[in-house]
């Protein structure tokens, strides 16, 4: 585990970009950029909590950003999404639901550099960051790209197995963009609305520079 910047992010998925794209292709699609919550405690740095053998990307609650393996790994972040893709997570959310986010919920540190990593990624990845690319968890979970090819709905809204083995990750944030879980809500609160719209503003703004 390393503590890395910006632009050892954008370095990283350069390095990676031929053989996820190979990868991503191999199962029919193009690339992806899964966002979830450990559903753990804020790591302060501590390995245990960052579980980097599961993601690539790892965002401490102070906003420091944290990898261990190159993102042409394919790691087990995403249940039947994993090949050709990248897992980002925040180290929050031990005890987390769709009524409470707890008592370590993200934190605004967090929320902006998730969607400054998702910026960077998407870049050296060349991809467009909207929701065909970016997903949360628990969109990924809902099929909310459209593709029902690797399983059924398994949202904390939709749970079409019946089970109970659900994902919500970063359905809503906790803040004054996005206060409330409501999964059917159009108006950009929900948490991956946010976190895309977070991400695009850096690359639209030209406020970040990976060179």
């Amino acid at each position: 585990m390393r503590e890395v910047d910006l632009k050892e992010i954008y370095q990283m998925a350069c390095d990676a970009r031929d053989s996820i794209w190979e990868q991503a292709k191999s199962v029919g699609r193009e690339p992806k950029i899964y966002l979830h919550w450990t559903a753990g405690h804020y790591a302060n740095g501590r390995e245990e909590q960052m579980y980097l053998n599961d993601y690539h990307v790892a965002v401490d609650a102070d906003g420091s950003i944290y990898a261990e393996h190159p993102f042409s790994d394919t790691l087990a972040h995403t249940w039947r999404r994993n090949t050709g893709s990248v897992g980002i997570a925040l180290t929050c959310g031990v005890g987390s639901g769709s009524q409470d986010l707890g008592n370590e919920p993200p934190t605004s540190a967090q929320i902006e550099a998730m969607a400054q990593v998702i910026y960077a990624i998407a870049e050296g990845l060349w991809l467009t960051i909207d929701k065909t690319h970016v997903m949360t968890h628990g969109e990924a979970a809902d099929c909310e790209d459209g593709d029902y090819s690797a399983h059924n709905p398994y949202a904390w809204w939709d749970d079409s197995y019946g089970d109970g083995d659900t994902r919500g990750d970063l359905e809503y944030l906790g803040t004054d963009e996005s206060p409330s879980y409501n999964p059917q809500a159009t108006d950009g609160s929900r948490g991956g609305d946010v976190l895309r719209g977070k991400a695009n503003w850096y690359k639209n703004e030209g406020a970040l520079n990976f060179q």
